[in-house]
């Protein structure tokens, strides 16, 4: 595998934890919040420097209903994490703290909720953009792996495991009430601070698994969609 891709991918997987951390940040101590939030913007934009190619493409070729899919997932994950970043810095106690911006009461808990409300969405984003993008890292790992051949037995084993995810996903999403945070249903996060922190991140991962293995099955769905309709087009030529 070249450099390039390695480095692209070590990147994406040091996000990837450290998105699982950032959520966590009432059972780390805030400033650890904050510098991992810091790390993370830094590695979103060598991601983006990176991935330059994407920015340059956006005006060229055709726009499909998967690469629309994508680049409005990647827009919105964009500026979610500009937006994070933004109210991050004004609402920090520690890492910024040297700015001394000021902030009232009122316009502290307005920001709060924002800053709630962009958090949980970005995690939805970032784990369905990484679905987006699942199968070209699948590739990547079979590569890394030396294994070409497919194997039947294989995969009906990789599947078994994603429905199983999919499952606690689906279990995690309903009893942390995540649907009251993206629609601003609360105005606080509650933690259960007697639960292990290797099972509030076994949750997590297996909400982003969920939303990963949506967003990798829509692309199938899409591209198969599209494969009939022009097998259809041509038919009636």
């Amino acid at each position: 595998m070249k450099p390039k891709m390695m480095l692209k991918l070590g990147v994406d997987l040091a996000m990837t934890i450290l998105l699982l951390c950032q959520m966590a940040y009432m059972l780390i101590s805030e400033t650890a919040h904050e510098w991992m939030g810091v790390l993370m913007f830094v590695l979103f934009v060598l991601h983006h420097l990176l991935n330059r190619s994407w920015h340059k493409s956006l005006t060229k070729g055709r726009y499909t209903a998967v690469r629309t899919l994508q680049t409005v997932v990647d827009v919105l994950v964009l500026l979610s994490m500009i937006s994070l970043m933004v109210s991050g810095i004004v609402l920090s106690r520690e890492v910024f703290d040297f700015l001394h911006i000021r902030r009232g009461m009122g316009f502290s808990r307005i920001l709060h909720m924002l800053h709630l409300f962009l958090g949980f969405w970005g995690f939805i984003l970032m784990s369905f953009h990484l679905g987006l993008h699942w199968g070209m890292v699948m590739g990547a790992v079979r590569k890394m792996s030396g294994v070409a051949k497919p194997s039947l037995a294989r995969t009906w084993t990789l599947r078994g495991a994603a429905i199983l995810i999919c499952g606690y996903g689906i279990y995690a999403f309903l009893k942390n009430n995540i649907a009251d945070y993206l629609f601003v249903r609360s105005r606080f996060v509650f933690f259960d601070f007697e639960q292990p922190l290797a099972l509030f991140f076994a949750e997590y991962l297996a909400m982003m698994g969920l939303w990963v293995c949506i967003a990798y099955y829509l692309v199938k769905a899409l591209n198969k969609l599209a494969v009939m309709s022009n097998k259809t087009k041509q038919k009636t030529k």
